[in-house]
């Protein structure tokens, strides 16, 4: 994640690092303020909508984050931006000795309160359907069928967030190289020869 100076971009920071450690349920707004080094109320005051809504921002920051990356990464061509999306989860996972993965499935695999579907999970939902649109444009842009652009796409970022969960599980980045290997003779095999 980015360095963020700003009070209340710091408390967003902080909150996605959080999350991506301990998952949202485990998390309380006081434990997201005093990592963050913010004053309870400070947070209040930013986040007048509580733990909800700080969680939202926390899902849209990290995954602006990511989607930056993959955007800069993409440019250069499909292989090469899912290989730095890869890479960055490598580094996250062994950075932090396996303790932390994507907030952003951390917050849409956890249960939710009964009602309405909570914005966070909204947001992990857009989050998704953004890296996958930058994939499958990509995908598209240099020679996949539109149809299996989409396709490729939902499977990256569907492998990529697995193979996260079970790289931490595992404690090594086993999963992630097979993962990687497969994926790139997948995406090789759909792009036309320039």
């Amino acid at each position: 994640m980015p360095q963020v100076e700003a009070p209340r971009e710091r408390i967003v920071a902080g909150a996605a690092e959080m999350i991506s450690r301990r998952g949202l349920n485990a998390t309380s707004i006081r434990e997201l303020s005093k990592h963050a080094h913010a004053p309870l109320g400070s947070t209040y005051h930013y986040f007048p909508g509580g733990k909800g809504q700080l969680a939202t921002e926390a899902v849209r920051f990290a995954g602006e984050s990511v989607a930056r990356s993959l955007r800069k990464e993409l440019r250069v061509g499909p292989r090469e931006g899912v290989a730095a999306f890869l890479a960055l989860w490598r580094d996250i996972v062994t950075g932090t000795g396996f303790r932390a993965g994507c907030p952003v499935l951390a917050v849409a695999v956890e249960e939710p309160p009964p009602g309405p579907v909570p914005a966070a999970v909204l947001a992990a939902a857009e989050v998704f359907a953004d890296w996958e649109r930058l994939l499958a444009e990509s995908l598209a842009a240099h020679g996949a069928d539109a149809t299996e652009a989409a396709e490729i796409a939902t499977l990256i970022v569907a492998s990529v967030e697995g193979t996260v969960a079970m790289c931490r599980a595992r404690r090594d980045t086993g999963p992630l190289d097979r993962v990687a290997a497969r994926l790139d003779a997948i995406i090789a095999g759909v792009l036309r020869a320039d």
